[in-house]
């Protein structure tokens, strides 16, 4: 019998053991995948606002707890076009609602000569005009309202004509609207107000240094270029990482313990027969490579157990109509290289103590066991 063969002998021994042991890592591992994959979903969803209508780097205001409470009067937002280097801002107010079962739909205020200079890719119409009844709906949230050009549709009880159906690739765009500025501020109660400033910087100009040079100016404002600065303007993304840091140790400690008395028994009912191995030869090294190898081969399978129920808890996820509206799945290496990770540090945490035990004992008293 080979040494893998004699690995996996050892593991289905106790089948039901065995199995109650994987079944507990795995769901831990199973809660680690679906919360990285929500992390990171949202991370993406994060990144595309950030860069809306192409721009380098988004301006909110500092501090605000959701990107969604950010408050940016126009006056500032005009002050930052008129600046060196700067070749245009675009600004939009964000107004979440509920239409229909949707609770979270997101439309932006922007203004008419924005859009007509840097429009969105469009299906089907025209762009936003200054008639205040103009809409445009992205794609998804067009299908969602069965809502064709020249349709009507009600948001927040207030009637609207679609005049253009756009697709950028966002999830947040595509399945929100596109407003005027100055109806959706009379909406949102936030008259003279902005949720965020787009700023794209003259060719040449060095974007890092024209967002430093306008923090500097503005101190109440902070400038995101990337979705590792977003904690500076939203805590949600910041939280999510803490939950999903804090879940793989509580998993790794939880794992640690079940793999731990998982392999003490195994070692407690092999006593005379790591005896025996010892006598014929076996190295303190061998029977601590085989001990090590039986926990690392059940937490791999945990491992995979837990990637394949994590992979189909996310898509049980997008059932939800409220979930689907805020969550793309996005299933990168990094969330199953976490997994792995979390796998093979239990196995080595789980075993350390059963191999040390199994190495000490000397054939004489293994061989007396009972």
């Amino acid at each position: 019998m080979t040494f893998l063969g004699l690995i996996l002998k050892n593991l289905f021994r106790q089948r039901v053991r065995t199995g109650l042991t994987v079944l507990g890592i795995s769901l831990g591992i199973t809660t680690v995948v679906t919360l990285g994959v929500v992390t990171t979903s949202l991370k993406t969803a994060s990144g595309e606002i950030i860069h809306f209508g192409g721009s380098d780097f988004m301006v909110a205001q500092q501090g605000a707890a959701d990107l969604s409470f950010s408050v940016v009067p126009e006056s500032d937002a005009a002050a930052i076009a008129q600046l060196p280097g700067v070749s245009r801002v675009q600004v939009a107010l964000f107004h979440i609602t509920r239409v229909g079962s949707n609770p979270f739909f997101f439309m932006l205020g922007l203004n008419p000569a924005d859009v007509a200079v840097n429009p969105p890719p469009l299906i089907a119409g025209a762009v936003l005009s200054d008639n205040p009844n103009d809409v445009m709906l992205g794609e998804s949230a067009a299908s969602d309202f069965g809502a064709g050009v020249g349709d009507s549709v009600v948001i927040d009880d207030r009637p609207f004509t679609v005049v253009g159906i756009y697709r950028t690739g966002s999830l947040y765009e595509d399945g929100g609207a596109f407003g005027n500025l100055s109806v959706v501020q009379e909406m949102a109660a936030k008259s003279g107000v902005v949720t965020a400033a787009f700023v794209t910087a003259k060719p040449g100009v060095d974007a890092k240094a024209l967002a430093a040079a306008i923090e500097d100016e503005f101190p109440n404002l902070s400038t995101i270029a990337d979705v590792s600065e977003y904690g500076k303007v939203d805590q949600g993304i910041t939280l999510l990482d803490t939950a999903n840091l804090a879940i793989s140790i509580l998993a790794v400690g939880i794992g640690a313990i079940g793999v731990m008395n998982t392999m003490v028994m195994s070692v407690f009912e092999r006593t005379r027969e790591i005896g025996i191995l010892r006598a014929v030869g076996w190295s303190g090294s061998r029977i601590l490579r085989m001990i090590l190898g039986e926990s690392l081969l059940l937490c791999l399978l945990a491992m995979v157990v837990g990637s394949v129920v994590g992979f189909a808890a996310t898509q049980a996820l997008l059932l939800v109509d409220t979930i689907r509206t805020l969550l793309r799945p996005e299933y990168t290496i990094d969330v199953f290289a976490r997994g792995l990770i979390v796998a093979v540090v239990v196995a080595f945490a789980g075993a350390a103590y059963p191999a040390f035990r199994a190495v000490r004992l000397t054939p004489m008293e293994a061989l007396r066991y009972e």
